[in-house]
């Protein structure tokens, strides 16, 4: 009777021990779970870009404008995006609605120097070049389609761009700048380098 006895506490333990392990590897994969779900909660969009340096992308943008091309480099709030003639294209991130062509690679966080190598920092390198270009913004423009501004970017604010106004064909020049522009950052959307001639 005794070993009856025995045998019966010993399956009860064993069941006891199966279900602790069951519900020990359900807790296990639910914890692994929830961490990648706060991993994914603090990715940033700029990474996301970052991991899809090389691929053909898509952006819409809030003025309706799609950009298509290679992604060549994501910083902090933009992109550079080249498109299908060869003219760089810097996108505004803040501007962005939907990005399509990621991969499944998410690429570092930018940290330090590269943090600080914001949007001005690109416009920057569009003004030391002097090429023309064409900025579209936020709001429709006179025909319904979005809103441009031709020009050569001038000077890069803390928060705005100045453009000299001016054919799009044309080297900025005194006598062929129309007038000047300033775009408030948080209202560009795309500007895009134009080939000389």
């Amino acid at each position: 009777m005794e070993h009856r006895g025995g045998v019966r506490w010993e399956r009860l333990f064993e069941d006891l021990e199966g279900r602790f392990d069951d519900l020990s590897a359900q807790e296990v994969r639910a914890e692994a779970a929830d961490r990648q779900r706060v991993a994914a909660g603090r990715l940033l969009l700029a990474s996301r870009l970052a991991g899809a340096v090389g691929a053909d992308v898509r952006l819409r943008t809030v003025a309706g404008l799609a950009v298509d091309g290679r992604l060549r480099h994501a910083g902090p709030d933009w992109v550079l995006v080249e498109d299908a003639a060869g003219a760089d294209v810097v996108v505004h991130l803040a501007a962005v609605t939907v990005v399509h062509g990621l991969t499944t690679v998410t690429g570092p966080a930018a940290t330090g120097v590269a943090a600080r190598l914001d949007l001005r920092h690109a416009l920057r390198g569009l003004a030391r070049d002097r090429a023309p270009v064409v900025a579209v913004v936020t709001g429709p423009g006179p025909s319904g389609g979005p809103s441009e501004v031709a020009g050569t970017v001038d000077r890069v604010g803390a928060d705005f761009v100045e453009l000299g106004v001016h054919a799009p064909w044309e080297p900025r020049r005194p006598s062929g700048t129309r007038s000047v522009a300033a775009v408030p950052l948080a209202q560009l959307v795309v500007v895009r380098a134009l080939p000389w001639g």
